[in-house]
Parts: C-alpha cells; structure tokens; sequence
C-alpha cells in the first residue's frame, strides 16, 4: 500500500532554541544570580569579547540576561541571573528576545508573563 498524501512536520526550531526549554530552570526560586556587583562569563558564553558586566547598571544586566536566555545552560542562568532583577527586566527582555524563546520561559515561569 503507497502512502498517497504528504507528512508536514511543524516547522523546525531554530538551532539555538533547540533544547532551550530544557535549559530553563523549573522555578525563579532556584536563580541565584547577584543582585549587583560584577559578573565575568566563561569565554564559551561571552566570546564575543565582553566577558565582564555589572549587574547593577540596568544596561550591562539587560545585555548579560539576554545573553545567558539565549546562550546559557541551566547551571549558569541558575549561577548568574537573580530572581528579581529578571522579574524587572522582563518587559524589556520580552522586546529583545526572540518571541519563540520568550514563549518557552513563560510556559515554564508564568509568573515572569505577570510581571
């Protein structure tokens, strides 16, 4: 017997949010990131150059979190990124991050669309 109509998978994700849920971690109550001060990445995360960020300039944070939603595992969002300080990012992450990204945390964190 033939198999007469097309199979059409969903689209595929992007390379970078494959696996990206699982790197989520399951509540805010895990993240132990600063709340200000100096943070240095490991090269494998910031090699693009900056490797250092000040957790209390709103920017330099916005910059770090963004990279850490994107890049990060789930060990060093825990490590780097502090409950609250992402709660009151989280509208401007929202604006520069890529929706599909955004959809998963809020899906594993509702709290976070709350904020």
């Amino acid at each position: 017997m033939g198999h007469t109509g097309r199979v059409t998978s969903p689209a595929p994700l992007p390379s970078r949010l494959i696996g990206a849920a699982d790197r989520i971690p399951v509540a805010l109550a895990l993240l132990r990131g600063p709340g200000h001060g100096r943070v240095s990445l490991p090269v494998r995360l910031a090699w693009s150059g900056v490797t250092e960020f000040d957790v209390s300039d709103p920017r330099e944070r916005l910059t770090l979190y963004c990279l850490l939603l994107d890049c990060g595992q789930r060990d060093d969002i825990i490590r780097y990124v502090n409950p609250g300080l992402l709660r009151r990012d989280w509208p401007r992450i929202r604006r520069l991050t890529a929706r599909r990204l955004i959809a998963l945390w809020e899906r594993r964190l509702p709290e976070l669309s709350a904020s």
